[in-house]
């Protein structure tokens, strides 16, 4: 069986490594890309199964945009994204209620940072293992 490929989007390379290292400790395959651009171009060499996501990058909200973007292209649709923020400590904003919601921001889970290494891990498994079972 081949290991579930993630792709972590951050702007901040401490993060990046830190949560490859994390991730590789699950056995999972790892790439990284440093902005949406980065990432747009990660999606086209080879499609994920989960994607890590900022909010806060270059462009102040760019993990939106990247978000609602390809969550529009059928290729991209199922892969699970988990937004992985500090957005709050940041800016003091805090979402109201579910920071999800299917149309304004179409991700899977939303985590603040620094991420605790153990729910990280059960997080991606639990997505992976929904994606899995969902029908095609």
């Amino acid at each position: 069986m081949s290991r579930a490929r993630i792709l972590v989007i951050d702007d901040d390379p401490d993060f990046v490594d830190a949560t490859k290292a994390i991730l590789e400790t699950g056995q999972y395959e790892v790439s990284c890309a440093y902005n949406e651009d980065e990432g747009l171009k990660r999606l086209e060499e080879e499609i994920p199964d989960l994607i890590i996501l900022d909010i806060m990058m270059r462009r102040f909200a760019e993990g939106f945009t990247f978000a609602r973007g390809i969550r529009k292209d059928p290729r991209y649709q199922r892969i699970p994204i988990i937004v992985a923020t500090s957005v709050r400590e940041q800016t003091g904003f805090d979402f109201p209620g579910d920071p999800k919601h299917p149309k304004f921001f179409p991700i899977d889970e939303f985590m603040e940072k620094p991420l605790e290494p153990q729910l990280l891990l059960e997080t991606v498994e639990r997505l992976l293992a929904e994606k899995a079972d969902d029908p095609v």
